[in-house]
């Protein structure tokens, strides 16, 4: 075997069928239990348990116990990333499931990844910061910085970036939107993002699935912040 990273091995981890559906019902950020889990992936129990196990053996997934329940969430932010971004690969080549249902085009139109916004309205907001010159390539903070115009634009949003800047995650990156298969925004201000719009009570969680709706008000402020290139 070749010295480096063992890719195979995350790789088999993330290509059964049951465990990428495990996977892929915690890219909503939320933490749910062993049954939970088994009936999104449609398996038992039992059998959710041993993938349940190698996935954490795997460093993939997370658990934390209350009371007497178990409860599971990915493991950090970067297998979201890789999570999503296998969405988008999936995607561009053409592997789709063909089953779709009523929640499809709100999926599409907004949906958290993992701890941020993604969908229609995130790609929106990338493109517009991006076209407004408040983004830069920043190879010391692996991925992409703030330009002096694009920090003082998240301060009047009333983000704290002095707060953001003691985190190890990079405070912007781009994240392949499996949708649009174009790039939203991550990172630590993607994530702070989301919560600030949450409070404001402009997006709305709905329960049970990563769908997130936009309320009337909040598509009038966020198209007056983020307008179209």
């Amino acid at each position: 075997m070749k010295d480096g990273p063992d890719i195979a091995r995350i790789g088999s981890l993330i290509g059964d069928p049951a465990r990428a559906n495990i996977l892929s019902a915690l890219m909503s950020g939320k933490a749910l239990t062993a049954t939970e889990l088994a009936a999104e992936a449609g398996i038992t129990s039992q059998t959710a348990s041993s993938h349940l196990k190698k996935l954490m053996d795997g460093g993939l997934l997370t658990q934390a116990r209350q009371g007497r329940h178990r409860y599971f969430t990915l493991a950090g932010p970067d297998v979201g990333t890789v999570v999503e971004a296998l969405m988008g690969l999936a995607a561009r080549k053409g592997h789709l499931r063909t089953r779709t249902g009523p929640k499809d085009p709100a999926m599409r139109a907004a949906r958290v990844c993992y701890d941020h916004l993604a969908g229609d309205m995130a790609v929106q907001m990338f493109d517009s910061i991006q076209t407004r010159g408040f983004l830069r390539v920043s190879a010391d903070r692996g991925g992409l910085d703030l330009t002096a115009d694009g920090r003082q634009f998240v301060s009047v949003l009333g983000i704290d970036l002095e707060a953001l800047g003691t985190s190890r995650r990079p405070l912007c990156r781009a994240c392949l939107d499996w949708s649009e298969r174009r790039n939203h925004l991550a990172g630590s201000l993607g994530a702070a993002l989301l919560e600030r719009f949450r409070d404001n009570g402009w997006l709305r969680r709905e329960a049970g699935s990563r769908v997130v709706t936009i309320s009337p008000r909040g598509h009038v402020e966020l198209h007056k912040l983020f307008p179209a290139p």
